[in-house]
């Protein structure tokens, strides 16, 4: 066959992911601190872009009522041809790509947080008069929480007393190396040796300063291990005896409440055990957890879900963590007339191309987690009335099929998204749960409900009629529930439940 070249034309279709798309995406996947940080650097980073001071409008609202089957009906989500968004109509392609879009328009506004004001400056406090001279109360500048003391630390409360204690400059290197090495919990998980090296120094003197470090309060902090913890608190109460010490020699036995091995090994009767127990009870396990802790962050739901009068579920979401941007097309218009060259043009193009984008994606955004948000209140409606046992099982492919989008937009929504119901604030994946199958060929149970059962059951067992897995599996059963023993042990262990022999010991020691 002769080799030749020729010109040949041909026709192909191919997804490609453009700049806008990708950061759709990425938006849609945020939670609502990552997407306000977002959204505030782009403020920053574009000059057309502004805060928008606007109430948000009515639509951001879902009302869903009963229907005929006793299950509820999302009346704006059902009704709209399943048209999906603009960004799947880019993800998907060929006959069943979706291409329409919605007609609704949010506006892009949304209502702004009110403003925190700032307390007053400390210094400013001091070289004016913080009370009315007049009627001795306080002014109206006056801000007594600008007199708050800060929270001590674990490190800056062991640094103090190290500084009382320690005076060679050598032993206080040492010292603050060791606190510094300290974890959450007040642990020393690190290797004297390797300190000693690491600081130039012998390992005497690290174990020596150690020791004294070890008698700091609060009592028990550089341990290496939880029995060297119990020990530093009961050496302090004058309680560390003999049999003490074979005690947390062997402090597993106690975890496993192997009573009989432990009279045994430490010589003493039941009444004598019972005491040493009950004072290991009342030691610390974690003496450093009460200092310096991280901050706890509120959790902010994105979606609020409200009874309404009528018995149905109102959805909307929460205007807090909806970011308030607009694109200022008058400044556009003002800076345009004013640029120079084309550079300065094709910049400020780029920055209204950008800003219109990202307006369009966080309004597309808000919708998406609406339209979700929405299904999952009509498909576990029976959890948001009657509780956790009437939890049904879902996965992505239901909601998908049921509002026209993908699993993996599904999946990008409820990732870091959470829901505000009567029942308390749950992440949106926590209403997606695999089924089990019931017996007699009746609706399968979630997952999550059974769980409920298992420890429900557990936790109403007395003393003396322990369940074992396969007596568990024999009662759900007769509720209905089609479950392996396997199955039903592994979910005691996920809810770290201890075998029927364990909490047998347990519940017979607590007599």
């Amino acid at each position: 066959m002769a080799i030749s070249t020729k010109l040949e034309m041909r026709q192909s279709q191919s997804l490609i992911m453009t700049p806008q798309l990708m950061q759709a995406i990425k938006l849609l996947q945020m939670s609502n601190l990552d997407l306000t940080a977002y959204v505030d650097a782009e403020l920053e980073r574009n000059p057309l872009l502004e805060k928008s001071e606007i109430e948000s409008p009515a639509s951001s609202e879902v009302e869903i009522s009963g229907g005929d089957d006793g299950g509820p009906r999302a009346e704006d989500a059902r009704d709209e041809p399943r048209s999906g968004d603009w960004m799947e109509s880019q993800l998907e392609t060929g006959a069943e790509g979706i291409a329409s879009r919605m007609d609704t328009d949010l506006g892009n506004v949304f209502p702004d947080e009110p403003g925190v004001s700032a307390g007053p400056d400390p210094a400013a406090l001091k070289g004016s008069d913080t009370f009315s001279s007049g009627s001795g109360g306080a002014s109206e500048d006056y801000n007594l929480e600008a007199f708050v003391a800060g929270e001590t630390s674990l490190s800056q409360m062991l640094e103090d007393q190290m500084h009382l204690v320690l005076s060679d400059p050598a032993d206080k290197l040492v010292a603050l190396h060791l606190i510094n090495s300290l974890d959450e919990n007040g642990y020393l998980y690190v290797d004297l040796e390797d300190v000693a090296e690491q600081l130039g120094t012998e390992l005497e003197r690290v174990e020596t300063v150690l020791a004294v470090l070890q008698t700091f309060e609060p009592s028990g902090v550089f341990a290496r291990s939880l029995s060297e913890c119990l020990k530093l608190q009961l050496l302090e109460r004058n309680r560390f005896d003999p049999a003490m010490e074979i005690l947390l020699q062997n402090i597993e036995l106690l975890a496993r409440h192997d009573y009989s091995a432990l009279r045994k090994l430490c010589g003493v009767d039941d009444e004598d055990l019972s005491d040493m127990i009950a004072e290991i009870k009342a030691l610390d396990p974690k003496p450093g957890s009460g200092f310096g802790g991280a901050l706890v962050q509120t959790l902010v739901p994105d979606v609020l879900v409200r009874r309404a009068a009528d018995g149905s579920w109102t959805v909307e979401l929460n205007s807090d963590t909806l970011p308030k941007v607009l694109v200022n097309q008058t400044y556009y218009a003002t800076v345009t007339k004013t640029a120079r060259n084309a550079s300065e043009k094709e910049y400020l193009t780029d920055c209204l191309q950008t800003a219109n984008w990202l307006v369009k994606s966080l309004d597309q955004r808000a919708r998406t987690i609406l339209k979700v948000s929405t299904e999952i209140v009509r498909q576990q409606d029976g959890f948001l009335t009657y509780g956790i046992e009437h939890l049904r099982p879902l996965n992505l492919k239901t909601i998908a099929e049921a509002i026209g989008m993908h699993e993996s937009t599904i999946s990008r929504v409820t990732s870091n998204k959470f829901m505000a119901t009567q029942r308390g604030i749950f992440e949106l994946k926590y209403f997606f749960s695999s089924a089990i199958s019931a017996t007699e060929g009746n609706d399968a149970h979630s997952a999550e409900s059974v769980r409920h059962k298992l420890r429900q059951l557990i936790d109403a067992e007395s003393p003396d009629d322990i369940l074992s897995d396969d007596t568990l599996v024999k009662i759900l059963k007769d509720e209905g529930v089609d479950i392996a023993r396997r199955t039903v042990a592994k979910y005691r262990e996920a809810m770290k439940i201890p075998s029927s022999v364990q909490r047998r010991r347990e519940k017979r020691a607590r007599r």
